[in-house]
This record gives C-alpha cells, sequence and structure tokens, in this order.
C-alpha cells in the first residue's frame, strides 16, 4: 500500500515527531508508515486520515488500484 503520508506532513511543516505525537504512535511507526514497511492498523489509518481532514482514499492506496 503506498500512502501520500510524507508529503501531507511536509505540507504542514510537522516532523514525523509532531505526527507520531498527534497519533500517539512512536516516530519510528511514522517512519515504517511513510516508507511504506509497514501498513497501520484501519483504527490508525481513520486516525491519519481524520488529522488530515482527509478520506482514507486520499491518503492511502491500494496496491489493486495502482496499476
Amino acid at each position: 500500500m503506498t500512502n501520500r503520508l510524507r508529503v501531507l506532513r511536509a505540507e504542514r511543516n510537522w516532523s514525523q515527531g509532531d505526527l507520531a505525537a498527534a497519533l500517539d504512535v512512536s516516530r519510528q511507526s511514522v517512519n515504517a508508515i511513510e516508507t511504506g514497511r509497514y501498513d497501520p492498523s484501519l483504527p490508525l489509518a481513520f486516525k491519519i486520515a481524520e488529522l488530515f481532514a482527509l478520506s482514507i482514499e486520499d491518503v492511502f492506496t491500494s496496491p489493486s488500484k495502482e496499476a
């Protein structure tokens, strides 16, 4: 699954630590999500989307939709 997390975070001038604090996760978790090494749980994906006032589909792209 790909995502726009890094871009969305950069648009707000947030560090990974800032985003991690807002989501109540570790900075390492944010890094792993941004680099695609970890797919967030559905509740965390909803929390991320809500934080950026976007739909989940606007943040994350399913591998089946990337073609």
